[in-house]
């Protein structure tokens, strides 16, 4: 088994398919839900003014787990795995780690 895990809040890990006008609905969509501005809308911004980040981060997933056979992921025709940026405001990682044998 592969775990990949964003390690930051305000982004995600997610599989999906890599199509442009898949990714411009997510960001769309996302922005309908939980929109940047105005930043009087939320109770958590102060410090900072990324609320919205953390909600999208909870929708789209903080991690995947992804089957290994013969040393490759095991993903759909059409799966890819994906890092989310929701904020962009600091230096973030990933956590990948292989699980078995």
């Amino acid at each position: 088994m592969c775990y990949r895990n964003a390690m930051h809040i305000t982004v995600s890990v997610f599989i999906n398919d890599d199509e442009s006008g898949l990714h411009q609905d997510f960001e769309e969509w996302l922005e309908g839900l939980a929109p940047e501005k105005p930043y009087s809308r939320y109770r958590h911004n102060g410090y900072e003014d990324n609320a919205d980040a953390h909600l999208k981060r909870t929708i789209m997933g903080r991690e995947v787990v992804v089957a290994v056979t013969d040393g490759k992921l095991d993903l759909g025709p059409w799966e890819q795995i994906f890092y989310g940026e929701f904020d962009g405001m600091r230096k973030k990682r990933v956590l990948v780690k292989i699980i078995g044998a």
